[in-house]
Order: C-alpha cells, then sequence, then structure tokens
C-alpha cells in the first residue's frame, strides 16, 4: 500500500489541484485516479493561464472557437468546462459511490467579482446552469463580498467550493453562509442535498513569515491554524445543528486543505501532507506533490481532534509580533489579488492566440 492509499484509508480524500488537456488525453489523471487514489480535482485562475496561457496545448480549440464568434471570457469557460466536464467523468464512479460526498471537479467564478455580491451571485447561477454537470463546484471567495453570495447560490442549489479562507474566523463565516443557505432550503420545502467544500489555505502562512519569526516556529504557522480550523470543524460536525440539518436529508461541508505544497526547499516536500492527514477531509495537492507523497510520503497518525498544541504555538506567534487575525485578512486580500492578475493574463493571452493565424 503506498502512501496516497494509505491516506485515503485514514478517511481523507486525495484530489489534484491541476487540470490539463495534456493531464486528460495522455490519460496521466486516469493513472492517478488507479494508482494514487485520487478523487476530484481543484482549479483556480492561476492553473488555468498556466495550462492555456504558457502552452500551445488549446491553440487550436482556440482558433475554432473564434471562428464561430467566441471571445475574452466566454470563449475561455467553454475551454475550462469541457476540460472540468472530461475530467468529472472520471471522477463519477467516486461521486456515485460516495453519494455526492466525493468526486467533484471546481471552476472559479471570474476573480474580478471578488467583491461583487450581486455580480457572484449571478454568474455562480449562470456558470452552474452552462456546466450541466452534476459533480462540478463553483468556487466563490471567501471574502467580505463572497459570504452572502455563497449563501445565495446554496439556496440556489448550486453546489459550492469556497475558497481563499486561511482563519478560523473566515472558515466560521463560510460554515454558517452553507448553513443559512441549507436552512432557507429546508423551509422553503427544496431538497437540502447541494454540497459545499471550505477550501483553507495553509502554506502561504509559513511565506508570509519566513525570516520574520524564530527559527523554532519556522514553517508552523500554517499547521497551527490548520490544526485551530479543524478542531472547530469536528465540533461543528458533532453539533446539534448540524446533526439535525443531516437528518434531513443534508451533507455536511466538508474541509479541503489547499496550497499545500511546500514553499521552503529546507523541509521536506511532503511536509503538509503528512501534517494534515485527516478523516472527513479532503487534500488537493500539487502534481508534483502528490507524485512525491506517492514515492515517499510517510504517514505517522492523524490529526488531532482537539487541535493539539495549535494554542500554545498560535501564542508564541502573537509574543513574536504576528497578528493573526489581521495576517489572515492580507493573506486574503493578497490572493484574492494574485488571481485578479492571473485572469488579466489568461485574458491576455487568449486575445493574443485569438488573433493568431
Amino acid at each position: 500500500m503506498n502512501a496516497s492509499t494509505q491516506l485515503q484509508a485514514f478517511g481523507q480524500s486525495l484530489w489534484l489541484d491541476n487540470i490539463t488537456r495534456e493531464l486528460l488525453s495522455s490519460g496521466t489523471l486516469q493513472r492517478y485516479c488507479k494508482d494514487f487514489s485520487i478523487t476530484g480535482l481543484t482549479s483556480n485562475p492561476t492553473i488555468f493561464n498556466q495550462a492555456i496561457g504558457k502552452t500551445d496545448a488549446y491553440d487550436q480549440a482556440i482558433q475554432e472557437k473564434v471562428s464561430q464568434g467566441k471571445a475574452g471570457e466566454a470563449l475561455f469557460f467553454e475551454l475550462a468546462i469541457e476540460d472540468l466536464k472530461q475530467a468529472a467523468a472520471l471522477f463519477r464512479p467516486a461521486y456515485e459511490a460516495s453519494d455526492g460526498i466525493d468526486g467533484w471537479v471546481s471552476l472559479e467564478v471570474s476573480p474580478l467579482l471578488a467583491d461583487d455580491t450581486a455580480g457572484t451571485i449571478a454568474e455562480a447561477k449562470r456558470l452552474h446552469a452552462l456546466a450541466q454537470c452534476p459533480n462540478l463546484f463553483i468556487k466563490i471567495p471567501g471574502t467580505a463580498a463572497g459570504i452572502p453570495a455563497i449563501e445565495e447560490a446554496i439556496l440556489a442549489g448550486v453546489p459550492v467550493n469556497v475558497t481563499l479562507l486561511f482563519s478560523r474566523g473566515q472558515y466560521v463565516a463560510a460554515a454558517d453562509a452553507y448553513s443559512r443557505g441549507i436552512q432557507r432550503r429546508i423551509a422553503a420545502d427544496l431538497d437540502p442535498k447541494v454540497s459545499s467544500v471550505a477550501s483553507i489555505f495553509v502554506s502561504r502562512w509559513d511565506k508570509a513569515v519566513a525570516g520574520k519569526v524564530p527559527e523554532a516556529l519556522n514553517n508552523r504557522l500554517g499547521v497551527a491554524v490548520s490544526l485551530q480550523i479543524y478542531r472547530t470543524y469536528r465540533e461543528r460536525l458533532a453539533s446539534d445543528e448540524a446533526q439535525k440539518l443531516q437528518r434531513s436529508g443534508a451533507l455536511p461541508q466538508r474541509l479541503l486543505w489547499a496550497s499545500t505544497g511546500t514553499k521552503d526547499p529546507k523541509i521536506s516536500d511532503t511536509y503538509y501532507i503528512e501534517a494534515l492527514a485527516a478523516p472527513h477531509t479532503i487534500n488537493t495537492m500539487p502534481e508534483k506533490t502528490l507524485l512525491a507523497f506517492a514515492q515517499h510520503g510517510e504517514l505517522h497518525g492523524v490529526m488531532q481532534e482537539d487541535g493539539g498544541n495549535a494554542e500554545t504555538l498560535l501564542d508564541e506567534f502573537a509574543e513574536a509580533g504576528v497578528d493573526v487575525l489581521a495576517l489572515a485578512d492580507q493573506l486574503q486580500a493578497e490572493g484574492a489579488e494574485s488571481f485578479r492578475e492571473s485572469w488579466s493574463e489568461l485574458l491576455a493571452a487568449i486575445a493574443e492566440k485569438s488573433r493568431s493565424k
């Protein structure tokens, strides 16, 4: 049993944080499902910018769509949905076997809408209807404007992957939005079974404080925050409110660990995968990290439901001058800006490729 299969046996789903047309056409993604227990994947504007803008794999398809009068965002979403629906078909067995808990792919709304609640709601509904794919999440950022959009999307029956979450407070806001949406569906006599995941970005914490804290605290903030969030997540799963919703037919919103590739070459390339092993969660990992983990990853148990030493560690970071709440807001804002930059680059690349003969 390789490490990825062992991780799945612990009760954690392994998803790939990547999609390209070559991954699909070469059979590589199918092999990852078979060999490494991959049961879903995530995408974002940066991933699609690398796949479409930085390779020639989509050039012919772009030209064909241009000849049909397509351009800009509409052209991009057609390309993305084509890829994601093909991937979703590979994960359909996992989706059906888990009764909709596993086997998902994700498509993000335009990051230009991160501060636009009404625009996000409209776009989430539009993309969901356009894709016509039962195991495709629409990704909505957990920003101040995104939180009410999450509730409305869930109410409308749109499965949501809440992205760009960093702190416990941001996670709780997203989880509450999901619960409110489900409760409103129940009150309206609608099917409460609408899936959602809450994506916690991990490694960016450690990159943000690198060189600013004592050496003993290096590469420990991301895991400490994750442990704190995991404790809250498990408490919510066991709460009377969550149990009542599940008795009504609702699914629990699952916790997803994102940004789990290491950014510090001084630590193991499987560090975050090993540290975040936890039942009832998902780890979406870059392709390079997946291959490294399958080759030499080691597991030494699962995360502590009570958060372990998270609070002690967070106190040490506070003593070292790290304002975790302020940093969480900063990281979320920087993440949203990074996706906007990737989006602009992607659309510029599509425009350039559209002009090519």
